[in-house]
């Protein structure tokens, strides 16, 4: 059971690296991180196509990241 989980948390691990990767880039800079955040707050810019998707993905995966983090803990 745990080399299981082990080698699930390394497919994890890897897939949550490469959907982080391909997602675009909100803002450049402090400034930019700023305002992006007010904008996302008030809801001026909305997600769509592929990122809506990305994001979505990215949600589940650290979720079974953290799940399967805590798994292998338990088991060493």
């Amino acid at each position: 059971m745990q080399m299981f989980a082990t080698v699930l948390l390394v497919i994890v691990s890897i897939s949550l690296i490469a959907v982080v990767l391909l997602q675009s880039g909100r803002s450049a800079g402090l400034s930019g991180a700023i305002s992006g955040g007010a904008e996302q707050l008030v809801g001026k810019q909305k997600a769509r196509g592929i990122d809506a998707v990305l994001i979505k993905a990215t949600v589940v995966l650290s979720v079974l990241f953290f799940v399967l983090t805590v798994t292998v803990a338990y088991f060493l």
